[in-house]
């Protein structure tokens, strides 16, 4: 396991604090707060080893819509909530938050934020995975608003790498980000779903992608055949073994044709991404200091600033499936 010593990741960057979010921001008003949902997320990946992905997941597809604001965890009425968009198919671990939100309003009442609980929850993930630790900025408040329409603009499976450079600018985040945060593909699984085109209708080809490997393409196609069931899932760094552990293995898997996922083998075949994943493989390595595990936490901790509420923005939910 990688780990920081407390404060370390912060101090690299920019102090302990990023705007009016900060290190321990509940240290007084709810002490307990990052015990109880490391508790709440160990107990649960504990019991299902891929619920790690899952928040992992959960919190990407939160910040990158509309921010790290909690809206994607909002269920409406009339069901046209955020996480009802096509791109989020297949979101779940709501219930793990809403467990921890709950054991949160027990202890403390009103303090703790929904978006706060789903960045902590990511951190913890991460680290149960065989991460790096590293220390999460709080102070978030919740947004008020969710709707289905706000997710069209997120990163695709098929996405050229240029796109999903633009949409990842658009939020301020650097193509090293782009690889970093692609590189959280480590631990997870896909669908056979989003694979049936990559191999048998590759941009209306009638062939497999080009760009996937002669001996890897096997394989995938024993797991996805064509006209089988679009429900089987697959590890997306390629492995069985590694499919829990957060490790480079991605890396390699995208350098070598052995990228699941469309767009994570997109990012190969472009000069600028495809020059930083050589620099971990070639270069900067897995290390804390300077390596892909370091960069990879201070990338969320990038990614966890995006449209964050403070102060008097927003709400602290009661519940994290509704507006107060």
């Amino acid at each position: 396991m990688v780990w920081w010593s407390p404060g370390l990741l912060l101090a690299l960057l920019v102090g302990s604090s990023w705007g009016k979010l900060e290190v321990g921001f509940y240290r007084k008003s709810c002490p307990g707060a990052e015990e109880i949902v490391r508790s709440v997320v160990g107990e649960a990946a504990a019991s299902d080893p891929t619920t790690a992905a899952a928040l992992l997941r959960l919190h990407f597809h939160d910040c990158i819509i509309q921010g790290c604001e909690g809206s994607v965890l909002i269920f409406r009425p009339d069901g046209k909530q955020e996480n009802m968009a096509f791109g989020n198919e297949g979101l779940r671990g709501f219930d793990v938050i809403e467990k921890a939100k709950s054991q949160l309003e027990a202890a403390c009442p009103g303090v703790v934020s929904c978006s706060d609980i789903l960045s902590l929850a990511a951190r913890d993930s991460i680290l149960l995975s065989n991460g790096p630790r590293y220390d999460v900025p709080t102070g978030r408040r919740d947004g008020r608003v969710s709707n289905i329409s706000d997710g069209d603009n997120l990163p695709d499976v098929n996405d050229s790498a240029a796109v999903l450079r633009a949409k990842f600018a658009q939020k301020g985040l650097s193509d090293r980000d782009l690889v970093l945060l692609s590189a959280a593909h480590t631990i997870g699984t896909a669908a056979c779903f989003f694979m049936n085109d990559r191999l048998y209708n590759f941009r209306g080809s009638g062939a497999p992608d080009p760009s996937i490997s002669f001996l890897f393409l096997p394989a995938l196609m024993a797991t996805c055949p064509r006209g089988g069931d679009p429900d089987a899932r697959l590890p997306i760094d390629g492995s069985a073994a590694s499919e829990f552990t957060f490790d480079d293995h991605i890396l390699w898997n995208i350098a070598g044709g052995a990228a699941v996922l469309q767009s994570d083998a997109a990012l190969y075949g472009d000069p600028s991404t495809r020059a930083i994943i050589d620099s971990y493989l070639r270069h900067r390595g897995f290390a804390v200091d300077g390596g892909f595990a370091g960069d990879f936490a201070a990338a969320m901790v990038r990614m966890g600033q995006i449209g964050a509420l403070t102060g008097s923005q927003g709400e602290i939910r009661r519940v994290c499936s509704s507006f107060n």
